[in-house]
């Protein structure tokens, strides 16, 4: 496999723009990719656009009658047949919509191709992470889902094993629901408890059904969780699973709005906890997945200057083993970028100034703890449909 990572950019995925106002800015993408490049990152992976998801590509997981519905919204925004989850708050509908949507998708499945043929060993999309959008929906922001429909194109490639990690602060419920009777897949998602967060679901008792019984595991976290608990939460369940699935590639979503500053959500967690869990899912590629294969992806995240493109420019800088010092300073240029794009000021450095630590689930538990009760119901729940102990 080749030692440089592939970064998948497009100028043009910053057309995913949903109008002003909207929570998905796409300001947050550009912003992104301007800091990959002041920092250099640019030339430690190799940056390629992929094509467009053609017809047949979007139809391994979206039903035909729903992109049809998106390239008539697409087409002519007015028409939009809500239906089928487009012209709402959540998802308007523009002029563009199927184009751009198809083109974050292209973009996670030729991430997917070049990791399955080994021209990478691993390769980031951090415009995609859409996982709301279902086989015959908009939702949750997401036309197409591209974590899905990248899984499924590695299927249709022979793969026999595919794990996808959700942290996400919204539960990964498209990509679940995709793969729910699959027992090729393996999806695990954290995220904020259903009860306090759209789109109330990802509950611990869902385990998939039929041959995916035991395929779909969910960490529902307590509101206000921070570092120490969502590291603890990952650390008790996602490594042993990866582990035990032993998965021929690890996709990853990353989603950037479980950060404390985050407008839409209410988890407490820090960048430093963000890229520590980045580079766990990291290490477990290598560790567990087949030559090391990892699909990373971005997701939520909707403080689009402070959070978003510091949490996704580590990533990068992850996946290209060429990692960004959390204390290291941001390059002036980039802060004038945002300035200019977004009239506010640009953090200065690449670290929120925490040091993550947590509590091994070896080490024992507290049953009276909230965070350690998630903890138990999702272990209790999955992990014997595994053969593993609770």
């Amino acid at each position: 496999m080749s030692g440089r990572a592939q970064l998948m950019w497009d100028d043009a995925v910053t057309g995913y723009d949903f109008g002003d106002g909207h929570p998905m800015d796409p300001v947050r993408l550009a912003l992104t990719m301007g800091l990959v490049r002041a920092f250099g990152l640019d030339s430690a992976v190799d940056v390629v656009a992929a094509k467009p998801a053609g017809e047949s590509t979007l139809r391994l997981v979206h039903r035909e009658d729903y992109v049809a519905a998106v390239r008539a919204a697409s087409a002519n925004p007015r028409a939009a047949d809500q239906n089928y989850g487009l012209g709402t708050m959540d998802d308007p509908a523009f002029v563009g919509m199927h184009e751009v949507s198809a083109l974050i998708a292209g973009q996670s499945v030729a991430a997917a191709e070049a990791v399955w043929r080994g021209d990478t060993t691993h390769a980031v999309n951090f415009a995609g992470g859409l996982h709301h959008a279902m086989p015959g929906a908009a939702a949750g922001f997401c036309i197409y889902n591209d974590p899905a429909l990248a899984i499924a194109r590695l299927l249709e490639l022979g793969a026999e094993r595919v794990a996808y990690v959700d942290v996400d602060v919204h539960h990964g419920d498209g990509v679940q629901a995709a793969f729910w009777e699959d027992p090729r897949v393996l999806t695990v998602s954290l995220h904020e408890h259903p009860r306090t967060l759209f789109p109330q679901t990802g509950w611990p008792e869902e385990t998939g059904s039929g041959a995916g019984e035991g395929a779909a595991v969910n960490v529902a976290l307590p509101a206000g969780t921070g570092d120490a608990g969502w590291l603890r939460a990952f650390h008790a369940v996602v490594p042993e699973l990866i582990a035990d699935f032993r998965p021929q590639v690890l996709v990853t979503q990353h989603g950037a709005d479980t950060h404390f500053e985050d407008p839409l959500a209410h988890l407490a967690v820090s960048l430093d906890a963000q890229r520590a869990v980045m580079e766990s899912c990291h290490e477990l590629a290598h560790a567990h997945a087949e030559g090391g294969r990892w699909v990373a992806l971005g997701g939520g995240g909707y403080a689009v200057v402070d959070v978003v493109p510091r949490s996704w420019t580590h990533l990068v800088g992850i996946a290209a083993h060429a990692p960004v010092d959390p204390e290291a300073v941001i390059p002036a240029s980039w802060r004038d970028e945002v300035y200019a794009r977004t009239r506010q000021l640009g953090p200065a450095r690449m670290t929120d100034g925490r040091t993550p630590s947590w509590q091994s689930w070896e080490a024992g538990y507290d049953p009276a703890d909230r965070l350690d009760q998630a903890v138990r119901a999702t272990r209790r729940a999955a992990f014997p449909l595994r053969g593993l102990l609770a």
